[in-house]
Order: structure tokens, then sequence, then C-alpha cells
């Protein structure tokens, strides 16, 4: 290993203890494992459930039950992460979960109905639309560095994986010894579980968009309109639903695989999706290991890679090891396109309909999941199982191929400047910001140099950039006041852009040096849509107005 590998290594290994040393991010990922394993565990039940009241039918009824309403909703109830608190939003939706489990195992013990188990499922899928958009736009206003958010995100992915063959083992030894009803009050106790762990996580409402407006459509629409308005998020999008396609047609592919191809008995279609489930887990490893990479985007793309190319080769190669190896590539893969795909969202995404944007995507994934279901027996009666495997993986890796040049650009596009990206965040009024707006931040600076003697801002005259002081020295002077200096990593200029004044005095420069510039909008949109960098900012500016009255020049 390298020296620059050794590196990132300890650089992602201390941002993934950084996150359990965070306590609020700590609380959410321990809340996930509650909430995810409790999905699964009650997935399982209730698809056995269903056979036992009318066989294969039943389970595809429930199928479409859980998936078609949350695919219609999800996009709609995620405007609820984006106009309240995220927090609160998540606790309600567990303990609306939590009261629906309840129900369902009290209909389950009395005999009730099967339709009544079955609506209370439905009403579980829609309520669970608005848990995961606030989650996943909660995170960046936890983490406190871009590294601690892509951390927190192979976290994340790392439970998802787990709970995928934990959960489902969780339910069928609870359905051994207990009965259905059993596992859906314990199911009530993990989501209540994730309500507790959350309710401690402090979460402020969203600030909005003052250029929005208030009418329904355009609030419940905000979050379809920024994917379509935005090349990038229209890639990364349109990608994760191509990838969550083929996951759909593998869904259905393993078993018919495990079943008539590779002749593994009943116990075969869970043994080739714990492996999936287990590459899953060395995915985070190699996740994290890529933390201090900053190449998110071709992150990605390898992860898609990994997703092809296994596909194509069990296809060609269909024997049972060599599959189980495959297979735990392919998590691997999965797990780099869900840390990748989740963390470039979070940072390209306006905080302010960041919960609307993965609720479309939430849609357009179980959208896709159900498409690819659909698609895969179509492919296996036109090309056999053989055939359908090598034509999903050869669809992807032609995506992802073609797809390459643009998410190389990306990673450039959003490459940090470390400079810049270190004089915000020490200043207190840039300090408050989650991790992803400080990065926007940095990279709109714009670099100025001066010569001393020049005259930078006068006073009197209107106030149009911030500036902060990157090499060199300047003086602020004002009529009659003596002057002050201000040196590298310190700012001048807000009082103008965030009061209905001019210049409030003259900055010139002491020494040659250079100061990086942000416009008005940027800088108000910034500091205005936060309460703690506004609280901040008028500490600031009270100062400053303070010691031009007392005698002291500032601005």
């Amino acid at each position: 290993m390298t020296r620059g590998a050794r590196n990132r290594l300890r650089e992602s290994l201390r941002a993934f203890r950084a996150v359990f040393a965070n306590r609020q991010l700590r609380r959410i990922e321990l809340a996930l494992v509650g909430s995810v394993t409790g999905e699964w565990a009650y997935a399982i039940a209730l698809a056995v459930y269903a056979f036992g009241r009318g066989g294969a039918a039943a389970v595809g009824l429930v199928g479409l039950i859980r998936f078609l309403p949350s695919a219609l909703v999800a996009p709609f109830a995620a405007v609820l992460g984006d106009r309240l608190p995220r927090g609160r939003v998540m606790v309600a939706s567990d303990l609306l979960r939590a009261a629906a489990m309840i129900g369902a195992a009290v209909a389950v013990a009395s005999e009730a109905p099967a339709g009544v188990v079955y609506a209370l499922a439905g009403f579980v899928s829609i309520v669970s639309t608005a848990f995961r958009p606030a989650q996943a736009a909660l995170l960046p206003s936890l983490a406190r560095t871009p590294e601690e958010l892509t951390a927190a995100n192979v976290a994340s992915s790392t439970i998802e994986s787990i709970a995928s063959f934990a959960g489902p083992a969780l339910g069928g030894l609870l359905l051994v010894v207990t009965s259905t009803g059993a596992v859906f009050a314990v199911t009530s106790g993990a989501f209540l579980w994730s309500a507790i762990l959350v309710f401690g996580v402090s979460s402020a409402p969203p600030v909005r968009d003052p250029e929005a407006g208030s009418e329904i459509a355009g609030e419940l629409l905000a979050g379809f309109r920024t994917i379509l308005g935005q090349a990038r998020l229209r890639l990364l999008v349109g990608l994760y639903a191509a990838q969550t396609l083929a996951a759909g047609a593998l869904n259905v592919l393993v078993v018919v695989l495990a079943l008539e191809v590779l002749d593994l008995g009943t116990s075969g279609p869970g043994l080739l999706n714990a492996a999936v489930g287990i590459g899953g887990v060395l995915g985070a490893v190699v996740a994290l290991a890529l933390v201090g990479r900053q190449r998110l985007a071709s992150d990605f793309g390898a992860g898609l890679l990994l997703w092809a190319v296994p596909m194509v080769l069990i296809g060609v190669w269909t024997h049972e090891v060599p599959t189980l190896v495959l297979l735990a590539v392919l998590g691997i893969g999965n797990t780099l396109v869900d840390v990748a795909a989740l963390t470039l969202l979070q940072r390209a995404t306006p905080d302010e309909v960041l919960a609307r944007v993965f609720g479309v995507m939430e849609s357009l994934l179980v959208g896709a999941i159900g498409l690819g279901a659909i698609l895969a027996p179509a492919l296996v009666s036109a090309f056999g199982a053989d055939g359908a495997l090598i034509a999903t993986g050869a669809f992807l890796g032609v995506v992802a191929v073609l797809s390459w040049p643009r998410l190389a650009r990306i990673d450039r596009e959003i490459e940090v400047p470390e400079r810049e990206l270190a004089l915000l965040t020490r200043l207190p009024l840039f300090a408050p910001l989650a991790p992803a707006t400080v990065e926007h931040l940095a990279r709109k600076l714009a670099p100025v140099s001066v010569r001393a003697g020049e005259v930078i801002v006068r006073a009197g005259e209107p106030g149009e950039l911030f500036y902060v002081v990157a090499s060199g020295e300047v003086e602020v002077e004002a009529e009659g006041k003596p002057s002050q200096t201000l040196g590298p990593g310190e700012y001048f200029g807000e009082i103008a852009l965030l009061r209905p004044v001019p210049r409030t005095a003259t900055v010139v420069a002491r020494e040659d040096g250079e100061l990086l510039t942000l416009d008005r909008d940027e800088f108000v949109t910034a500091v205005t849509g936060h309460p703690e960098s506004l609280s901040a900012a008028d500490a600031v500016i009270g100062a400053r107005l303070g010691s031009l009255r007392t005698g002291r020049a500032s601005l």
C-alpha cells in the first residue's frame, strides 16, 4: 500500500470513528438499526401470513399493496421533510408505524379478516415514505465535515446490508418459536426504539427559499423540478434508477438461478441473497477506504461496473462457487453505488428541497425495482436464465461506460478547494452551516490580487462583495476614527450586505496580497438561511457598528 493510500485510509477511519463520536449521528445510525431490521422481519412475517391465507396470489397482492402506494406517495410525503423539523418527521413516522404494527398483531391474534392486516400493511408503507427522505436530508446538517458525511452514509449502507439478512433471519426464527402476531409486536418495539433515539436529535425546520411560491402544486412538484432542472442530478438519479432496474431483475433471476439452473433447492435463493449481503458488508470496507479520495462520481461508476460485470460472468460461467463469489463482488458494488449516490445527491441538492428530491428518487427506485421484476420473466422466456443475466448486466455496463466522461466531469466540478474551505470553516459566520453548504461557498470564492496602497472598498459606496483575507494585510479606515488592521483568515464587507446601508468604512491594502470574494447573493442566501449563522452575523455586525460609535474603524 502506498503512503498516500495509507494516509487516505487513516483519514477514512478517523471520519468513521467521528460518526459514532458525534452523538447526533450515532443516534440516527442506531435508530436505523431498529427501523431497517424491523422492516425486514415484518416483511418475512407478512409474506408467511399472506401465503397461509391465500397462497402465492396473496403474497403477490401484499407486494402490490406494499410497493405501489409508497411509489405513488413518496414524492409528496417528502414535502414534510422540507417544511417541518426532519427529526420530528422521522419520529412521527416511527410512532405511526409502531401503532399500526400493534394493530396488526391484535388483528392476527383475534383472527380478524386478512384484509385488515393487508390494509395496515399498506398504511405502514405509506407512512414509511416520509422516514427515508427525512433521514437522508437530515444527515448533511449533522455531519461536521464532508468526510464525516460520506462515512455516515457508509455506516448507513452497512446497516442496510447487515439488516438485509439479519432481519429475515430474525423474522424466521421468531416465526419458528412464536407466531406472526408476535413478530408484528416485536417490529412495533423496533420502531419505538428508533423513535426514542431520533427524538434526542436536535432538528430545526429547514429554511424556506424566499423565492419559492406557496402554491400547493409548487410545493409538491419542487423535487421533480429540481432534478429535471440540473443535468448533474438527472444523470445521478437516472443511473441510480438503471442500477435499481437491474436489481429488480436480479431479485427474480436469483430464484430462477437457484432452483432451475444450479438446483440448490428451496434454501438456494436465501443462500445467493446472503452472498450479496455479505458482499455489501465487505463493500463498506472498500467504501470507507475511498472516503478521503474525493472521487465520488467515479466511485459511483465503478460500483455500477461491479454490478454489471458479475452478472455477465455468472451468465457465462454458471457454477455454484463462482456464482457465490461473483454475487459477493456484486454486493461490494451495491454498497459503492449506494454510498456514492446518496452523498453526491446530498452535496449537490439545495437543502430547502433535499427531502423532496429524495422522495422523488425513492419513488423512481421503487418503480424501477417493480419494472425490473416484470421484465426479468420476459428475458428468461426469450433468452433463458443465462441469457437474461448477460443481457441485464450488459445493459447496465454499457450505460455505465457511456456515462463515465460525465461522471468524471462531476468529480472535477465538485472538487473542493482545500485552502478556501479551511478559511471559511474558521469564520464564525459559516461555522454553523452544513458542510455541503460551506463546500459550495468555497467553490464560489473568487481570488482577487491587491497591491499595497490599493483602495479595495470605499466608505459610502454600495456593497456587492464579501471579502476574506487570504494573504497580506488590509487597513480599515473610518473618517475620524483610528484604523484597524486585518490579516489572513479575517474578513470584512458583511455589514453592507446584511443591512440596508452603504459601506461604513474604507479598506486599503497595506501590502501586496490576495483576497477571496463572495458575491452578495451567495453570501446572503447562506447566512440568512441558517438561524445560528444569522445570529453569529448579527453579533459580529452589532460589535462592529458599536466599535464605530466608540471610535474604532470597522465594516
